[in-house]
């Protein structure tokens, strides 16, 4: 114990021992010398000097040396300021100041004015930049191009409906090409001639009172639709005799409500509507006949699936296009000649041009609309013309389920609006 006590306490190699009774001097106490945290040029201009409470890092001291830079800068472009305010005053620039290209004669170079010498100095500073006014030019034009940029913009009809599974948007364009490309399979032409008993009028007589039991029965548009394809397409293929049309009418749409409703109405009801001008069993035999002529093939694309296409396309959306568009094109179909001279798309488009053009829709024809019905004013122009007419004569024909159905209230009493006489200067 007392060697290792004696260890301890005798002093380290090299220094000497000190007296027991000296004060011991304090570790670290070596005045602080320049350690680079003095900012050098204050110091040469006998400025205080200033510490910095950190060490001046890589990035501090870029920043140090950009504010300088961009002090120099500013300081710079006053003296050249003012420089240009003092010759402007004294009215032209010295020979000293303005540079001089080899060989460059002395009165070719000479500036005669204080203002020639400024649009020289002006120029030079401005070169290679964009001027305040052609700023202001571009952005007027920019400004006049927007209204025709807008006009000529297709709207997305189907944005609403992206979570309506329904709507089948992902599939809804390829369907209605198909559309486009199968119509014509489902379409009639000019019948007429093979019937011997069965004229257009009295196609229309029969089709004026399917409008009204369909009316009756409150049944769907895409049925009554469907009935008037089915009576064209069977008496296309079918001789049948006068006393059989009204029988060939109500099993067709009892056909279609079965296809299309979800409450189709029974076999007695159409007798009971038909006044028992028939049996039940002469009303199936029918059914029985029209699908063996038609072989069973009912999902064709009829005018209703193109009109509600066309009318949702006609943007914004508006109820009263939607009505009158349905009322022209019901007057178009139970007339025979206009169901034999334009197919399906091309009556759906005309009546919602024509339906535009009545309730005054500015544009009548819009970018929107040529993109989703693939027709452009020319071609809608002749048939919408005839729909007109139908609409014009509508209330003095002594047929009138459809201007009936269409004066009601509930659909907006469309039918009493005058029709449009001016399609020949509607704008596209």
């Amino acid at each position: 114990m007392a060697t290792s006590v004696g260890v301890e306490n005798q002093p380290p190699r090299g220094e000497k021992e000190k007296p027991k009774n000296a004060v011991a001097e304090p570790r670290n106490t070596r005045a602080l010398q320049d350690i680079g945290n003095f900012i050098p040029d204050r110091v040469a201009q006998g400025k205080p000097r200033i510490h910095v409470s950190h060490p001046v890092t890589r990035s501090f001291g870029a920043q140090l040396y950009a504010k300088a830079q961009a002090a120099e800068k500013a300081k710079k472009t006053m003296k050249e300021a003012l420089e240009v305010k003092k010759q402007g005053a004294g009215g032209a620039i010295s020979d000293q100041n303005v540079p001089r290209k080899p060989g460059q004669d002395d009165a070719a170079f000479a500036i005669s004015s204080s203002e020639d010498a400024r649009s020289k100095i002006a120029g030079k500073r401005l070169k290679g930049k964009k001027t305040f006014t052609s700023v202001m030019t571009a952005r007027s034009k920019a400004a006049s191009e927007i209204p025709d940029e807008r006009k000529n913009v297709i709207e997305d009809i189907d944005r609403d409906d992206v979570d309506n599974e329904l709507a089948v948007v992902e599939y809804i364009d390829d369907v209605y090409k198909f559309y486009r490309l199968t119509e014509d399979d489902g379409r009639v032409h000019d019948y007429m001639h093979s019937l011997q008993e069965i004229n257009a009028k009295m196609r229309m007589i029969l089709l004026d009172w399917l409008v009204e039991v369909h009316r009756k029965f409150e049944l769907m548009p895409e049925t009554l639709y469907l009935t008037i394809n089915i009576v064209d397409r069977y008496l296309a293929v079918k001789c049948v005799r006068k006393m059989e049309l009204q029988l060939v009418g109500i099993s067709a749409m009892l056909i279609a409500s079965k296809y299309e409703e979800i409450w189709a109405p029974e076999v007695n009801d159409f007798v009971y509507i038909s006044d028992n001008a028939y049996v039940r069993e002469q009303v199936l035999v029918m059914e029985k006949s029209i699908l063996e002529k038609l072989e069973w093939y009912l999902t064709v694309p009829t005018l209703y699936v193109f009109l509600n296409r066309y009318t949702k396309a006609s943007t914004p959306s508006d109820v009263e296009v939607d009505r009158m568009a349905s009322f022209l094109a019901e007057l178009g179909v139970t007339h025979y000649q206009t169901i034999i001279s334009y197919c399906p798309s091309m009556i759906a488009a005309s009546a919602v041009y024509a339906a535009r053009c009545t309730l005054n829709k500015h544009p009548f024809w819009t970018e929107t609309l040529k993109h989703f019905t693939s027709y452009s004013t020319d071609q809608v122009m002749d048939c919408a013309k005839i729909l007109i007419s139908f609409h014009s004569g509508a209330q003095d024909s002594k047929l009138k389920a459809v201007y009936r159905k269409y004066s009601c209230p509930d659909r907006g009493a469309v039918a009493l609006l005058p029709p449009a006489r001016t399609l020949s200067e509607a704008d596209p």
